[in-house]
């Protein structure tokens, strides 16, 4: 299974942008898709998450209330809408995804996601 992110590019602080994930196979066989990122020189952040039926999503402090992490299952495609972006954004940003149940308390833990894409690069300049 892969999958493949996209919708990274050059923003400038204060505007938006769409990531997508797209699977290639139904994103309701995954339980749990999520999004993680990585600044240079930096460790890999959580960004959000999402379970199977959409209804229940996780958020990093630090873009809870500006990011919303939707999917849409039958395209199987995840979403990341980035609003007021700050140059602090600036990222590699991956997808992720787990076919097992993930409790709360790990949900923000790569390690407990068994399958990740390529990633795409997102650059917010002041």
């Amino acid at each position: 299974v892969q999958l493949q992110a996209s919708g990274g590019g050059l923003a400038q602080a204060g505007d938006s942008l769409r990531l997508s994930c797209a699977a290639s196979e139904g994103t309701f066989s995954w339980s749990v898709m999520g999004w993680f990122r990585q600044a240079a020189g930096k460790e890999r952040e959580f960004v959000a998450a999402i379970r199977r039926t959409g209804d229940s999503t996780y958020y990093g402090d630090s873009v809870k209330g500006r990011f919303s992490i939707s999917r849409d299952n039958a395209k199987h495609t995840v979403y990341l809408q980035m609003d007021m972006l700050k140059p602090d954004d600036t990222a590699i940003y991956h997808c992720a995804a787990s076919r097992n149940r993930i409790i709360l308390s790990a949900i923000r833990s790569q390690e407990m996601y068994n399958n990740w894409g390529q990633g795409t690069l997102v650059t917010v300049s002041s």
